[in-house]
């Protein structure tokens, strides 16, 4: 008999934050793979903001969560059972698993990780699509230069860490703004950031200008919002606005607030530009060589907040939008 497979389905779609009814659990059998499939033993998922936006019935990037699917994830699992030949039993792969304990089915767009490289939660950080994310978003959408300023607004978190240090590398006056003291130190102290603004405690147009003296000339922004107005007034002409999250508006009951202050794009010549990180998949190759050699050399670090426990989602989930992890969420599935 196939092994049970604990399962968290989306039920409904949520308004506002998403909760423990948001999601069905069941509990079923694993099933075996059939010609060309795989059985895999989810180990660790990555648990993203970006979830939040695809349990909604919207146009975007990617279709959404269907009612009845096993909630979409990033993971890491080991190979059980094969019939591919590429993916042999044992074999360690990173792909979308899905909130549950086995993944059956094609290994479409899985990658093999070596546990004997990286510890595994590496692989969906740093390595992931964290890093490829920070990476892509800042050298090719911000486009840095040596000397200019760069303001990273969610940069203790997952993406925001790796951002601000890769623009440090690139000779940047890297400043961060977080919530709380203890991350604030963190940056300043462990990642090398050149100041840090705690949201959460000080008033964030005067601390704009007591660390960004001669403006902002790259904003890496993760949060929308407030702190979006904010950083607008203290622009650069020729600025650059990367919008890589917005996750103060996801958890909104009424429409997603826009920047009040975007006329400062006009005034400035600044751009404001998206990005999604699957564009960049063809070149996910050069970002991982620069970054496993920045990590190798100890020139940039990377933390995960580890959750374990598959039964904890939900609630887990939820420590993205109250902001009490630190560092890049991973839930280990046992």
């Amino acid at each position: 008999m196939s092994p049970l497979n604990r399962q968290f389905l989306l039920a409904q779609r949520p308004v506002g934050p998403a909760t423990r009814d948001t999601f069905s659990y069941v509990e079923t059998q694993a099933g075996e793979p059939g010609p060309g499939q795989v059985l895999v033993e989810n180990l660790y998922l990555s648990l993203d903001p970006a979830m939040r936006g695809w349990m909604n019935d919207a146009r975007s990037y990617i279709p959404p969560v269907a009612i009845g699917e096993v909630m979409r994830a990033l993971g890491i699992g080991k190979v059980v059972a094969s019939q591919h030949p590429d993916y042999p039993v044992g074999a360690h792969v990173c792909g979308v698993l899905g909130v549950q304990d086995y993944y059956l089915g094609e290994p479409r767009d899985f990658q093999k990780v070596d546990p004997q490289q990286a510890p595994l939660p590496l692989y969906l950080s740093a390595l992931g699509m964290t890093g490829m994310t920070a990476y892509f978003a800042l050298l090719d959408v911000g486009q840095p230069k040596a000397g200019e300023t760069v303001v990273i607004s969610g940069a203790a978190g997952a993406v925001g860490s790796v951002a601000g240090q890769i623009a440090r590398l690139k000779g940047c006056r890297v400043v961060g703004i977080a919530g709380g003291a203890d991350k604030c130190r963190y940056l300043v102290e462990e990642l090398g950031f050149d100041g840090a603004i705690d949201y959460k405690a000080e008033n964030l147009h005067a601390a704009l200008k007591r660390e960004c003296p001669k403006g902002v000339d790259v904003y890496f922004d993760n949060v929308g919002g407030e702190i979006l107005d904010a950083v607008l007034t203290r622009i650069n002409r020729k600025a650059r606005i990367v919008i890589c999250g917005a996750i103060s508006q996801y958890n909104n009951k009424e429409a997603v607030k826009g920047p009040a202050n975007y006329l400062a794009l006009l005034v400035n010549r600044a751009r404001m530009e998206g990005m999604v990180v699957f564009d960049y998949a063809p070149r996910f190759g050069e970002a991982v060589r620069d970054i496993a050699g920045w990590l190798a050399s100890g020139e940039l670090k990377s933390k995960e907040d580890v959750v374990t426990g598959l039964e904890s989602f939900p609630e887990t989930l939820g420590k993205l939008f109250s902001g009490e992890n630190f560092g890049k969420l991973v839930l280990k599935v046992r």
